[in-house]
């Protein structure tokens, strides 16, 4: 006869179609969409001065509504409700350090990308201006958009499956194909680029995983889209925005290796390569933490 945490074991891995990956992806891309038909009405605010900065920040602000949208949809279905638990810093790793890590990984990867890209003469970089006051409130509307989405698929849609499926693997990858997938219509889209965004979601999901910390991951996809879009002027995932520190020389730039000139560093073999490494160090770290805490 099976024994008492047996039986809960049994429990928490029944499944029903609801719980399934195509059910609970589709809900996550629904909810992604109302998420950013309500984070358009903020365009409507009256008096508002279109300044390249302003436009810039409203573009990332709009991300609001799928945070409320995520979170809404949580705290009113007692079946998501204990979601909301790995969001906060009641998570152990959740906490200021795991957050700081994130932000280092990844401004890092992204400016050694472009380091590449920049020494091999793909790229040439201006520098426009730095305007402080614009500048801080947008490195926050970045955040905004770049924990949205982590909040759908690493916060929503990863914890959905790692409760449905047994094995692990389900989520971290079940959850990047969405992700990746949600980039399919951005300008320039290329295979190499969709494998960039399939592996970096991988990435993010092992930050999950086995420092149980979304906040790393939400720093992480934050501080690479700040870095590429914000401070140097390049095409994050093929968009481009009106504010940056430094400006692209588009007229110069060049297909390579290591740059794309329609998606920016994201559809190159450099990104690719540097996005695996990273999974293959998170993996090996994250392994051997756990046969050390299993000790």
């Amino acid at each position: 006869m099976n024994t008492l945490e047996e039986k809960k074991e049994n429990r928490f891995f029944k499944r029903r179609f609801t719980d399934s990956w195509f059910a609970s992806a589709l809900l996550a891309f629904l909810m992604l969409l109302m998420g950013q038909f309500l984070g358009t009405l903020i365009q409507f605010i009256p008096g508002i001065p279109y300044t390249n900065a302003v436009k810039t920040g409203l573009m990332y602000f709009e991300f609001w509504g799928i945070w409320a949208t995520v979170l809404l949809y949580m705290a009113v279905t007692k079946k998501n409700r204990p979601l909301i638990k790995y969001i906060g810093s009641g998570t152990k790793g959740n906490n200021w350090t795991n957050l700081l890590l994130g932000l280092l990984i990844g401004a890092g990867m992204n400016c050694f990308c472009i380091l590449i890209a920049c020494l091999h003469n793909d790229i040439y970089l201006i520098f426009d201006s730095f305007q402080p006051i614009p500048f801080v409130i947008i490195i926050f509307a970045v955040f905004v958009q770049s924990s949205a989405e982590e909040l759908v698929c690493r916060g929503f849609l990863y914890q959905r499956l790692r409760r449905s499926y047994k094995h692990p693997a389900v989520a971290i990858v079940g959850n990047s194909a969405l992700f990746a997938a949600l980039h399919l219509l951005n300008d320039g889209i290329t295979v190499l680029s969709f494998i960039n965004i399939l592996v970096v979601g991988i990435l993010f999901s092992l930050m999950v995983y086995y420092m149980d910390s979304i906040w790393c991951a939400m720093a992480a996809h934050a501080a690479w889209n700040f870095t590429q879009n914000i401070i140097f002027g390049l095409p994050n995932s093929g968009i481009t925005v009106p504010f940056s520190v430094f400006k692209l020389d588009a007229s110069t730039a060049r297909n390579s290796f290591a740059y794309n000139v329609g998606f920016g560093i994201e559809g190159t073999v450099v990104a690719d390569i540097v996005l695996i490494l990273a999974c293959v160090i998170m993996y090996l770290w994250g392994r051997n933490k756990k046969k050390v805490e299993a000790k």
